[in-house]
Parts: C-alpha cells; sequence; structure tokens
C-alpha cells in the first residue's frame, strides 16, 4: 500500500510539472555544445533516371524523411560513393533540392552550399534555410555522366542537424545498380 501511495503521489506530482512546463526540448545538445538529432532522418530511397552505363543525362534522387521528433532542423547532407567500379563526377551546378518525392515534387529548397571532395568520394550539401521537422526533401544529383562500368553502386547518406558543432547521423547506403546493355540487340 505504501509504495502504491508514494507511486501515485510521484506520479501526480510529475503530471502537475509536466502541466506547467509544458513538454521536454525534443532536441539533444551535449556538454560540449554538439547538437544530435533526437528522432532521426531516414533515407527513404534512391533512384535514377537511366541505369544504363555510360548514359548522358541522367539524374540521381536521394528522398529523406525528417520526422517530426527529429528535434533540429536538418542542415547538411553528405552522399559518399563507398562501392562501385568507376568514379561517379558529379555537375555541381546542376545539384538541386526541393520538397516532396521525385513523384511529387513541391517547393525548391535554396541550397547554400555543394562541395565534392574527390579524394574520399564525397558531396556536401547544406540547406538554407534548414529543413525542418516533419518535412520530406528529395535531393536531385546529375552525374557528367553514369559509370563506364556495370554492377551495384552504393552512396552512404549521412545527416546533419542545424549548429555549428553537429554530429552526423548515418541513414544509410542509396542503392543504384547499372547495366551494360551492350550490343545485345544483335544476338536477339
Amino acid at each position: 500500500m505504501r509504495v502504491s501511495s508514494f507511486l501515485g503521489a510521484t506520479l501526480a506530482v510529475s503530471a502537475g510539472i509536466w502541466g506547467v512546463v509544458g513538454q521536454p526540448a525534443l532536441a539533444v545538445t551535449l556538454s560540449d555544445g554538439t547538437v544530435n538529432f533526437m528522432g532521426v532522418p531516414r533515407l527513404e530511397g534512391a533512384s535514377t533516371t537511366f541505369n544504363d552505363t555510360y548514359a548522358w543525362g541522367a539524374t540521381y534522387y536521394f528522398t529523406i524523411r525528417v520526422p517530426e521528433d527529429a528535434g533540429e532542423p536538418l542542415q547538411r547532407i553528405a552522399i559518399a560513393q563507398h562501392e562501385g567500379s568507376d568514379d561517379i563526377e558529379f555537375d555541381l551546378e546542376e545539384t538541386r533540392a526541393y520538397e516532396g518525392t521525385r513523384r511529387n515534387r513541391q517547393s525548391e529548397i535554396s541550397l547554400l552550399a555543394t562541395t565534392s571532395n574527390k579524394d574520399n568520394q564525397t558531396l556536401d550539401l547544406t540547406f538554407s534555410p534548414p529543413v525542418p521537422p516533419g518535412k520530406t526533401v528529395t535531393i536531385a544529383l546529375r552525374p557528367v555522366r553514369n559509370p563506364r562500368y556495370g554492377g551495384v553502386y552504393l552512396f552512404g547518406v549521412t545527416a546533419f542537424p542545424a549548429g555549428e558543432k553537429a554530429r552526423g547521423q548515418f541513414l544509410g547506403f542509396g542503392r543504384l545498380h547499372f547495366y551494360e546493355r551492350g550490343d545485345w540487340g544483335r544476338y536477339w
């Protein structure tokens, strides 16, 4: 009896405090000032308009959902090629971002900066303004051309919250498969 009455009183006091103070902040800020997401964004998918090797004019799409409980807006995305027989080069001037998905485009999102590090095959894209929680963003990348060699190409996607000292959260791999079509037509 005493334990249950103690728990009941504790819950009543806690409920009273939350009622006055409101909900706790959802962002996670460490003592050193590092900012983390509370609810981690999700890589919804990756796709390409053309999956033939050496094709020109393709666009690679990466769609990321920022959950309502993220706690912080999405400031930056890093996309790094991890697998594939050919290093893919991108036309940074043609990089775009917009709210929504590949098939349901909404308003365009401005990019403050788009940079490429050829040493580690990474693209960094900074949104201006940051993408707020509860939104979906799609990044459209234009390769100079598709890779010369077929196979599976994996791109690691990392999301960073807003803040000067933001900790990245790895979201997973976007998988694109390219096919060497060759001269199959003459054999059929």
